[in-house]
């Protein structure tokens, strides 16, 4: 197949275009780089620098004819999507529908869409089926759960498929590719810069919940058993099947389990101290996969949580300062 990856100068769409590649597909890459990085492109694939907001571009790019779209272009910051709620509507829904209407122009009708857990909000039951409630607690979650429902929609307008994945937690790398965010807000790196000391001492958030342990609990999963999961929805969706399906490890770690992991996997203690609970930080947040194994036949092949940290470790030991910022 013929794809045109968005976001692939981003963390899990680099390493869905590794993997595309490596499975015979023919892959080009649609980035701005806003907060992307050049040397995450993948050579092998034609790279088209422009914005979605430009439907005029993305339609010249698409009309050279695709056989569908995985998108992951979008602004991720839960934080920064409270106090500039406008910028991920803007971004991430006004850019899906400039995608979507050139997708359509161009007889494109296919689309695999990166959307999260964020969807569900505040759980009532974990694991999280697919059919639970949906009620975002922040901007960011609202504006995926907003982009799946269009693709619904025009789905039922006009003919889209459409699979919308909903991700916990991506962890790990490849050996090309790797975590590099701009401020970086997720455990896992955190942690190992931590270790490396890199970052001062980690702040832990709250060591009272009702865990084993009293930190919270969630659910990583290995960015390479994220990215199989993509190239088998791509080859599902030429048969018809959308909706919306989880991918989880089906287990969850706890905060201070993420930490001895690391230090077992760096030979390094990790400096760290607890802290006050963030606000809306549920106990608990692990999925049910199952629907996904039995739609795309899906196997996670890396869950162990020491082989996640310990593939992140090896490739930010590579790149200590993580993808060179070129423009």
């Amino acid at each position: 197949m013929k794809i045109l990856v968005t976001g692939g100068a981003g963390y899990i769409g680099s390493v869905v275009t590794e993997l595309l590649l490596e499975a015979g597909h023919e892959v080009e890459i649609l980035d701005n780089l806003s907060t992307g990085h050049r040397g995450a492109l993948d050579g092998r694939a034609p790279f088209h620098e422009t914005d979605l907001l430009d439907t005029d571009s993305i339609s010249a790019v698409l009309g050279a004819g695709f056989d569908a779209v995985c998108h992951f272009a979008a602004f991720s910051q839960v934080g920064e999507s409270v106090c500039d709620p406008l910028k991920y509507y803007r971004n991430n829904v006004a850019g899906a529908v400039s995608l979507v209407s050139a997708m359509k122009s161009a007889g494109t009708r296919s689309i695999l869409f990166s959307s999260t857990a964020a969807v569900y909000g505040e759980p009532e039951l974990t694991p999280i089926e697919e059919d639970a409630r949906l009620r975002p607690v922040n901007p960011y979650g609202n504006t995926k759960l907003a982009i799946e429902r269009m693709l619904d929609d025009c789905g039922k307008a006009w003919g889209l498929r459409a699979l919308s994945l909903r991700y916990f937690n991506a962890a790990g790398a490849t050996e090309l590719h790797g975590e590099d965010h701009r401020p970086e807000t997720h455990l896992i790196p955190l942690v190992l810069d931590a270790a490396a000391r890199r970052r001062g001492g980690l702040v832990v958030y709250g060591d009272d919940y009702p865990t084993p342990d009293g930190t919270c609990i969630r659910d990583y999963i290995h960015v390479k058993d994220l990215a199989s999961a993509h190239v088998l929805g791509l080859e599902r969706l030429a048969d018809g099947v959308t909706g919306a399906l989880n991918l989880g490890n089906g287990t969850g770690f706890s905060v201070l389990e993420v930490i001895e992991a690391a230090a077992r996997v760096t030979g390094r203690d990790v400096p760290h101290r607890v802290g006050e609970r963030r606000p809306g930080d549920p106990a608990v947040l692990v999925a049910a996969s199952g629907k996904a194994e039995r739609i795309l036949g899906w196997r996670r092949l890396y869950p162990d949580i020491e082989t996640i940290i310990e593939d992140a470790h090896r490739w930010r030991e590579r790149f200590p300062q993580g993808y060179v910022r070129e423009r």
